[in-house]
């Protein structure tokens, strides 16, 4: 009977690591509902890296997380939607760049603030925004030579 106790034992601390690591990947991917959260919007040229679930930073600290992508058939434009903690105060005068974490990082959406003293609210749209650089097209234009030379 002692044999089949530990069975039990060892199957139960099987069974809550694996709880504990489902609850920890859910909370790194950022699908706990730990607080409230705003929705913004923004309009890109090119999102390529960036899809629903990829974080979005102000100043390095994780703020919220991009909740849809869709392209605009009028504009050919990306257009994302993103959520902020409640709390965090983004002036309207703010820009929305899509960032890479280095070489062989992913990308993320990163909020540079602005200056003004009037913030957004739930649902407004941030017009300053700058797409993703394509690390491929770069690496082409300086093995090319292509640039301008003064």
């Amino acid at each position: 009977m002692s044999h089949n106790t530990t069975e039990v034992l060892v199957g139960g601390v099987v069974l809550a690591a694996a709880i504990g690591f489902a609850v920890y990947a859910g909370q790194a991917a950022g699908l706990s509902s730990g607080g409230e959260s705003y929705a913004l919007n923004a309009s890109f040229r090119s999102i390529e890296g960036v899809s629903v679930g990829t974080d979005v930073r102000l100043a390095g600290v994780k703020i919220g997380t991009v909740t849809g992508v869709d392209l605009n058939p009028e504009t050919f434009r990306a257009d994302t939607e993103f959520s902020v903690r409640q709390g965090i105060e983004i002036p309207d005068d703010s820009a929305v760049v899509v960032a890479s974490e280095g070489l062989l990082g992913g990308n993320f959406v990163e909020i540079m603030p602005g200056g003004s003293p009037f913030a957004l609210e739930a649902g407004d749209e941030i017009l300053d925004t700058q797409g993703s650089v394509s690390l491929i097209s770069l690496l082409l234009k300086f093995v090319s030579g292509s640039g301008d030379e003064g």
